[in-house]
């Protein structure tokens, strides 16, 4: 049975027991901050357990997208090496929403294997937490499970979302591969045998843990599941490794001819098969390499899979040209990953020309540690530093260290390593607490998208801790909670609103407002009378800074499609912070934009913008959404019922948008790109300015001009007339003083001659130098070598302000063979804290130690004596 078919025959059996099929959400995480990648089929449905994420079913279904890559799971390491470890795999999955539980649970696992799938029932073995007796009896007498392919376990059968929040036993259930395969069942001390293999585990969802480790029963028990397709592939088509399966066989093939390799059994091969599908899909998901973060991770699974194609003989590019064969075996049923494969092709082929680069640059930097070794041993520092800051592999150092009877320092590595992987651990404590949040049943109704004032009920107050209060008074920062209101709460890059909340005798200034679990919290201070729960009050929107808010946005959403119109379709959205003054688009793009673009892009939103079009709002399912050509970011998650944003004529720019925005296009004003740069690896930033702004800046830059042409005495437009002229001028002078300088040095060049002194019949000078810059020194040389015909020159320049030192060593043709100037330059840098290298007969050098150079210029002679 092919993984495709086992696939979608578990969707549909599921769908046949009223699921609803839900699509593979991202790999990165929406709205999750514990998360580095969604790595198991729940982390859709995390806020739906917790309560913070209504959705109109109770029962759903998936075959979701995972990575484990990085962070707590991470399984790289082991990857290419076992049978079933992978960085990206598939996790089938069935849930319920406080629906069913336990028996229903039990009970379709159980027939989807016997039934559907049409396992032998004695191949399969069956486990529960040792404390669950009513899925042990459910197990027993109701499904009849053998008691001797049955075991209780402790640890391996409890799961829990975090240290706190849902947590519940789970049982788990194992397919026997046989007498012939060893290994032991669950629990027994040959477990880590590949004889019993898990292939399903369902978890009870049934308990809610709280800070001090009580288990408190939770209102509606869930139910969680998740089958990794690889694993029940393997089953199902006869096969103890998942890489034999046919989802991998392709690929292996595919990687033996882009690398020749001959040995579709190497493990190299199998890295490669598992490393494209993670990269691939976490690309077109909008992950780009980067040093930071989930682009960290990705160039890190990317290098390692280029490292063990060239460990193959693979020779220049070869990883980007596998995205072609995945796409063929998973593009059907991802359409996402065949509309994003001409971008993947690009930034994986980007990526590794990049790191033929570091690999060259890698093996400079050890050739030079080599050259500098005192003893047969490299240390565990330098290899590590080659490792982790240049991205030198660790197996190539040990490679060339072995050719050169060189010993390499493991542990001191190891310590290093683990030093750092402390450190990543300190820093990836994402680890948020679910339990920390304001519990408040309902949510308030947001009626802002068509007033800026109404009138409300204060549901619930908070003080700054958290704390629930009945009352406040003034001068207290507080949180006010109300049932309907007009402020927008903080999401989707729009800044929350601002205002007030009138009451009789009183009023409360809203400074932000902030969204959690379907409730808006007006933070904010009391300014006179007081504030009771039950309170009627009148909110009212800061209405200028709101205007303001709304033009930026929607001018957003103009310069998103201007982009992509501009630069190519591989343009997503990578963030965005829309408030009063400004708006800032952070979107995916591997080159700064030239003035022409940029020019491009604010000529097509200002088109837009004249054009005054109004801006329409819909209602619509997501696949509607999606046939209608509506963009969305690729992290967030969207409820079933989106609402689609169109601005612009002839429907410019159509995107899901929660926010609020403007009633035509003209609205906007105008809108000016006012910078464009660079944030990380392949993402570029645009911000810009709209409306009042707009027209600020621009009497600004106005203002400042006249101020210009007023200090040159010229009028505005004969700026750039004057400016040319002025340039030149300089350039004139520049040039005049360099020829002066020139002449002075060498004029004090001719009075240095007489201080050189002889060492063994070869004049020998060495000298500081003044009111000489280091890029002098190259000239100051060359007239001293011509004028001294026969002899070795060291000139030194002291530049204290800046700490610097400048060296340069000339040896005339006649000595190169018994003096090399690299040397010579390298002894006088070392002892002012630098180095540097060079040819035989001139060689520079800096360093920073400027108190040291006297000294160190002192020791030429004696240094010059001991090589003739």
């Amino acid at each position: 049975m092919k993984s495709a078919d086992i696939r979608q025959a578990f969707l549909r059996f599921f769908e046949e027991q009223g699921h609803t099929r839900v699509p593979s959400s991202s790999l990165v995480p929406g709205n999750d901050p514990t998360l580095l990648f969604t790595n198991a089929g729940m982390v859709p449905f995390k806020d739906v357990f917790l309560g913070r994420d209504p959705r109109d079913y109770v029962r759903a279904t998936s075959s979701q997208r995972c990575v484990r890559a990085g962070g707590k799971h991470n399984d790289l390491d082991n990857v290419g090496y076992t049978a079933r470890h992978h960085t990206f795999f598939e996790m089938l999955g069935n849930f319920s929403f406080g629906d069913y539980f336990k028996r229903d649970a039990i009970g379709f696992a159980w027939t989807f294997l016997t039934e559907v799938l049409g396992l032998p029932k004695e191949k399969l073995w069956v486990t529960v937490h040792v404390s669950d007796d009513e899925a042990e009896r459910i197990w027993k007498d109701e499904i009849g499970i053998d008691p001797e392919r049955f075991s209780k376990l402790d640890e391996d059968n409890f799961w829990q979302m975090g240290d706190t929040g849902p947590c519940g036993p789970s049982s788990e259930i194992f397919y026997d591969h046989g007498a012939e395969v060893w290994g032991g069942p669950p629990g027994s001390p040959e477990e880590d045998g590949d004889r019993y293999i898990e292939i399903w585990n369902l978890v009870f969802m049934q308990f809610d843990r709280d800070a001090s480790g009580e288990m408190k029963p939770l209102p509606k028990p869930s139910i969680d599941t998740g089958m990794g397709l690889e694993r029940i592939a393997a089953v199902m088509q006869g096969v103890h490794s998942n890489y034999e399966i046919d989802l991998f066989q392709n690929l292996l093939k595919a990687a033996a001819e882009a690398t020749g390799a001959s040995d579709l059994e190497a493990p190299s091969l199998r890295v490669i098969a598992d490393h494209i599908r993670s990269c691939a899909f976490l690309i077109a998901d909008g992950v780009l390499p980067s040093n930071e973060g989930r682009g960290y991770v990705l160039r890190r699974i990317i290098r390692r899979a280029i490292r063990h194609g060239h460990k193959l003989g693979a020779q220049g590019a070869f990883f980007h040209r596998l995205v072609a064969a995945l796409d063929a075996e998973m593009g059907e049923a991802y359409p996402e990953l065949r509309q994003a494969r001409a971008q993947i092709e690009r930034v994986l082929l980007k990526e590794e020309e990049q790191f033929a680069r570091t690999l060259d640059h890698g093996m400079g930097l050890l050739e030079q540690a080599l050259a500098a070794l005192d003893g047969d041993t490299l240390p565990g520092e330098t290899v590590f530093k080659l490792y982790d800051t240049y991205g030198f592999p660790y197996d190539l150092t040990a490679d060339v260290c072995r050719e050169r009877g060189v010993t390499l320092d493991a542990e001191g590595f190891e310590r290093e390593l683990e030093a750092q992987r402390e450190r990543a651990r300190a820093a990836s404590q994402f680890g948020a607490e679910y339990s920390a949040t304001i519990e408040l049943e309902g949510q308030t109704e947001f009626t802002g998208y068509d007033r800026l004032e109404d009138n409300a009920r204060v549901v619930a107050l908070y003080d700054s801790e958290g704390n629930a209060l009945e009352r406040l008074t003034p001068e207290h920062p507080a949180v006010v909670v109300l049932d309907r209101t007009p402020f927008y709460g903080e999401s989707g890059g729009q800044v929350g609103d601002t205002g007030y909340l009138n009451v009789e005798g009183g009023r409360f200034l809203v400074k932000d407002t902030q969204k959690q679990a379907g409730h808006h919290l007006h933070q904010g201070v009391l300014l006179e009378g007081e504030l009771v729960v039950g309170s009627e009050v009148t909110p009212q929107v800061d209405e200028s800074l709101r205007a303001a808010t709304v033009r930026n946005h929607s001018a957003t959403h103009l310069l998103h499609k201007a982009l992509r119109l501009v630069l190519g379709d591989h343009v997503q959205q990578k963030g965005s912070l829309v408030t009063p003054e400004r708006l800032r688009f952070d979107f995916s793009h591997f080159e700064a934009m030239s003035a022409e673009q940029l020019k491009e892009v604010e000529r097509l939103v200002n088109q837009q913008v004249l054009a005054n079009a109004p801006t329409r709002i819909e209602s619509m399912t997501l696949d509607e959404a999606k046939e209608k050509g509506a963009a969305a970011l690729f992290e967030a998650k969207y409820a079933d019922s989106v609402r689609v944003l169109t601005i612009g004529a002839d429907d410019f720019s159509i995107e899901l948008c929660g926010g609020t925005h403007v009633a035509r296009s003209g609205d906007i004003g105008c809108c000016h790109i006012v910078a464009e740069s660079g944030i990380a690896s392949g993402v570029r930033r645009i911000e810009a300015i709209t409306g009042e702004g707009a027209l600020a800046y621009f009497g600004e830059q106005e203002a400042r001009l006249a101020r210009v042409a007023e200090r040159l005495k010229a009028k505005p437009e004969q700026l750039e007339e004057r400016v040319d002229s002025l340039v030149e001028r300089n350039r004139g002078l520049e040039k005049e003083l360099e020829r002066l300088k020139a002449k002075l040095a060498s004029a004090a060049g001719s009075d240095m001659l007489a201080s050189a002194t002889e060492v063994k019949g070869v004049k020998v000078l060495a000298t500081h130098l003044d009111g000489v810059s280091g890029k002098e020194l190259r000239g100051v040389l060359d007239q001293l070598k011509n004028k001294l015909g026969s002899g070795i020159i060291v000139l030194g320049v002291a530049d204290e302000a800046a700490g610097k030192v400048s060296l340069i060593a000339g040896v005339t043709d006649d000595l190169t063979a018994r003096v090399k100037a690299g040397e010579l330059v390298n002894h006088v840098a070392g002892q002012v804290g630098g180095k540097g290298g060079g040819r035989a007969d001139m060689a520079q050098a800096g360093g920073s130690d400027v108190n040291a150079l006297p000294a160190a210029l002192e020791s030429v002679p004696a240094w010059v004596d001991a090589k003739l």
